[in-house]
């Protein structure tokens, strides 16, 4: 079977998360990938956080599958002669240096579009143009520029950064949407042009319900936040809402059967008003339904803690999966707080390729993340990572 990127050449001068990931994506895709490394070196993540001795980290081979690599120095003449081909054979180049780094090569984007007009060249960049355009910036760094960090959290407690990589890899997601589109406007155009993808913007973009709120904000307090029903005023910023729903609906998670043992014995449980009344029987409660300060959901905004304390008796005597059980095929929505290691065990993910089996000639077998995007006519085979 053809691949839906079959025939498309990229340059991939990436490293660490953010570029990788997105370079990674479209090599499943069917893009032939040429990895530029350092000679004797190559990229940082080999060796970073080993946990094989000898062998390429987890780090490096999980943002690697697929690609091609070769070491050249770009500061010497054999080396440039070897990009400058390549930039005239390749469609698509993909870059995550510091600002600037490209032109010192000599490779600027005058050049480029010398060597190749068809070029598209894609960035990614910790910030856009601007004042903080030459900061450093990495995956922690850009939650708290583009807004995750400030709403991440309890309100009485200190911003968080979250466990998903929404910096680096979130942006390497965007900077592959901007590429294809790219390509997709070169067959109208002829010409190729530039793709920048800043992590700042990429985190704001998956914020975007925090800046919905925050303009609501002028308008009056945020109801479906638990503060409201508690009394707490609102300030002028979007506050953290611990595990409130961002989608209106008043949602939180709760202990259930062994949560004194397994820390990872929780559910998340909406009350969604449409069925109200199935929770409210499911619980035990069935006198909620129609009574007064509990019969529609402006009247149990101020008793969320009461509401969510007695659906948590009730979960607290049944595993996480048992409540799904439960609460599914009455269209209560929970879902259970998987661990990683309840993850890479699942087999319905080895069958669907979300998590796959590799087998590497220096480590041996591991398990990574397939394709998370699946196409009827372009399947993806997950391959091992370079040798440097």
């Amino acid at each position: 079977m053809s691949k839906a990127l079959d025939g498309l050449k990229i340059l991939d001068f990436t490293h660490v998360q953010s570029g990788p990931t997105c370079t990674q994506l479209l090599a499943w895709m069917g893009a032939d990938v040429i990895k530029v490394e350092r000679p004797g070196v190559g990229d940082a993540t080999r060796k970073q956080l080993v946990d094989v001795e000898g062998a390429d980290s987890l780090y490096f081979t999980m943002l690697n599958h697929n690609k091609r690599s070769l070491t050249l120095n770009s500061k010497n003449e054999t080396g440039k002669k070897v990009l400058e081909r390549l930039v005239k054979e390749c469609d698509v180049l993909v870059e995550n240096f510091a600002p600037g780094a490209l032109d010192r090569m000599g490779f600027s984007w005058e050049r480029i579009q010398e060597l190749n007009p068809r070029m598209i060249m894609a960035s990614v960049k910790g910030f856009g143009p601007g004042p903080y355009e030459d900061c450093k910036v990495y995956e922690n760094v850009a939650q708290c520029a583009g807004g995750a960090a400030s709403t991440t959290g309890f309100l009485d407690g200190v911003p968080l950064v979250t466990g998903a990589q929404i910096g680096d890899s979130g942006t390497g997601l965007h900077l592959a949407l901007g590429i294809t589109t790219a390509l997709l406007q070169r067959e109208k155009t002829g010409r190729g042009q530039k793709v920048l993808a800043p992590m700042q913007d990429g985190v704001l973009n998956l914020c975007r319900v925090k800046l919905r709120d925050q303009q609501r904000l002028q308008h009056g307090p945020l109801k479906e936040y638990s503060q409201y029903g508690e009394g707490i005023e609102f300030g002028d910023a979007t506050p953290r809402a611990g595990n409130d729903s961002g989608g209106g609906q008043p949602g939180r998670i709760l202990k259930c059967k062994g949560w004194e043992t397994d820390p990872n014995a929780y559910t998340y449980f909406i009350t969604q008003a449409a069925v109200w009344q199935k929770i409210c029987d499911v619980i035990g409660k069935p006198e909620w339904k129609e009574a007064e300060g509990y019969a529609t959901p402006p009247e149990r905004l101020n008793k969320l803690n009461e509401i969510f304390a007695e659906i948590e008796n009730w979960t607290m005597t049944k595993t996480k999966y048992e409540v799904m059980e439960i609460c599914n095929p009455l269209d209560i929505p929970v879902g259970p707080i998987l661990s990683m290691k309840e993850l890479a065990e699942e087999p319905s993910l080895r069958k669907t390729g979300t998590i796959v089996e590799v087998d590497h000639p220096e480590r041996g077998k591991y398990i990574t993340v397939g394709c998370p995007i699946k196409l009827s006519d372009s399947d993806v085979e997950v391959k091992r990572s370079p040798l440097l």
